[in-house]
């Protein structure tokens, strides 16, 4: 895990979140992939950070002409891997040995979504998750 540094408009989007919001902010980061902002929230403050209805998350997509995104941080890898693909639901994550992730989706449609063209979903999950955590590669089976 490398030494993450934040620039001034990263730390008044965590800011100007945490106002709207209450909730408080473990990270934040640019998404360049998916073309969004990416708030990480600490355990347990998810639905103080979304609100009733994910008013919180229109006002800020308005505020900040974004999309925004929030994710519960969880120290457990494999639970913080389910919770940066949900809205996706997968079926088991696994870890081997060598430090290969397996996500087992429950049909095709989450798979083709889970990877991505060219596989550029996948390895945006692995980016990010390499920000928090060791990880060789993850797999779609």
């Amino acid at each position: 895990m490398k030494k993450i540094k934040y620039d001034i408009s990263l730390m008044k989007f965590m800011s100007l979140f945490e106002n709207i919001t209450h909730a408080r902010v473990k990270d934040c980061f640019i998404d360049e992939k998916l073309n969004s902002l990416v708030f990480i929230v600490q355990p347990g403050e998810i639905g103080k950070a979304l609100g009733k209805n994910a008013v919180n998350i229109r006002i800020l997509e308005s505020k900040l002409n974004k999309k925004v995104r929030v994710i519960e941080f969880n120290p457990e890898k494999l639970e913080f891997i389910r919770n940066m693909v949900m809205p996706l639901r997968v079926n088991d994550v696994t870890e081997d040995e060598d430090g290969i992730i397996t996500l087992i989706g429950p049909d095709t449609k989450t798979k083709g979504l889970l990877i991505g063209r060219n596989a550029q979903n996948l390895r945006n999950l692995e980016s990010n998750l390499r920000r928090y955590f060791d990880v060789k590669e993850i797999k779609v089976v």
